[in-house]
């Protein structure tokens, strides 16, 4: 239960970050991707792949630009 608090409480932190000026966006978006992957495995380890891939889920809505750009980069 404390894995899916803490997951709650990143998604709030990115709320957080969306409201601060934009030339901390992206910073803010590589501090959301290297904290949220243990979140992402301790919540799946703690609770079971289908809240693992709920939470997976809205961290991608989260950081669907990161994730655009890094496709778009990808294909290139």
């Amino acid at each position: 239960m404390l894995a899916l608090t803490v997951a709650c409480l990143w998604v709030v932190l990115a709320g957080g970050i969306m409201l601060l000026p934009r030339r901390f966006h992206w910073r803010g978006a590589y501090v959301l991707a290297a904290t949220g992957v243990p979140i992402l495995g301790w919540v799946t380890w703690e609770n079971g792949p289908f809240w693992g891939l709920l939470c997976l889920l809205a961290g991608a809505s989260v950081l669907r630009w990161p994730l655009i750009r890094l496709a778009q980069r990808v294909r290139r």
